[in-house]
């Protein structure tokens, strides 16, 4: 970046250039003048017809992002936080969390009718464990069936007549401008969100130039509440297929977490608080009370 324009790499889909679109912002009202965009291939774009459960190891839609960090073709890379490994690339670091929007999972439907109208045996479609764990509390005569592909494939898919719903994340609807395609926004309480689930991450390298620019895009409360998830999340041994939903949030003041970990059709749920400068160590005593 010295002399030219901040390069931020980003998956190529419609909601990663949005979420592109939005650090940008973030980074040029933080003092960045001029932002260029790195599209960058990952794992799980190229295998996008391959079962998650099947994709080896963690990573599949960063790794590729911080290869462009550490190979220098890039300054910074913007992430869903929830996609972020337990443990990020060597040397790297997320620089700041933008403030984190609608945390919440919810229902697609073709004609907008929501979980309760679903018939009998109805197919709805996800590749999350976590997902597919709460709807069975919830319904558990409907069927989750496997789906992958970006949000328009997976709407595509729907409205083909694959499946009956799409279990999706909010926020990612919210920023492609499709919050109408919503028919229902579940209880975070009950259908808990997945770890970071409606963050956005700038990664950087640590002690570089550019972790100093994003600096002032950092937003605290949901810097607080990722660690809080981040920590439990190491704690349980977990990645991406961990079937694990957790929330934090401040509230009066403190920091409280809500879990929800599927342990063989058991699901096991704990709520804490504690202080919001030890976001760890609240995510260590949830891990705990889950085991």
């Amino acid at each position: 970046m010295s002399g030219g324009a901040f390069r931020l790499a980003t998956r190529g889909s419609r909601l990663a250039l949005a979420q592109a679109a939005l650090a940008a912002d973030a980074l040029r009202a933080g003092g960045v003048a001029a932002i260029e965009t790195v599209v960058v291939r990952t794992q799980g774009d190229r295998e996008a017809a391959t079962p998650v459960a099947r994709l080896e190891g963690e990573g599949w839609f960063s790794a590729a992002l911080e290869r462009e960090l550490v190979e220098g073709r890039a300054d910074a890379a913007v992430h869903s936080a929830k996609d972020l490994p337990s443990r990020l690339g060597g040397g790297l670091a997320v620089a700041a969390f933008l403030e984190r929007a609608d945390c919440r999972d919810g229902l697609v439907t073709r004609d907008g009718s929501g979980l309760d109208a679903l018939r009998p045996g109805a197919a709805v479609g996800t590749s999350s464990a976590r997902r597919a764990a709460f709807l069975r509390l919830l319904r558990p005569d409907l069927v989750a069936v496997p789906i992958r592909g970006n949000v328009d494939t997976r709407l595509r898919k729907l409205e083909g007549g694959e499946v009956a719903g799409l279990l999706l994340a909010c926020a990612g609807l919210d920023r492609i401008g499709a919050s109408d395609r919503l028919s229902e926004r579940f209880d975070p309480r009950l259908f808990v969100p997945a770890p970071c689930q409606g963050a956005i991450a700038i990664e950087a390298g640590i002690g570089s130039p550019a972790e100093a620019a994003c600096a002032p895009a950092d937003h605290r409360d949901t810097r607080a509440a990722a660690a809080a998830e981040r920590a439990m999340l190491g704690a349980l041994g977990g990645g991406c297929l961990l079937p694990l939903g957790a929330w934090a949030r401040v509230e009066e003041g403190r920091l409280v977490l809500t879990a929800a970990l599927d342990a063989d059709g058991e699901v096991r749920r704990a709520e804490l608080g504690g202080e919001v400068d030890a976001p760890e160590e609240l995510g260590a005593q949830v891990a705990a009370r889950l085991r």
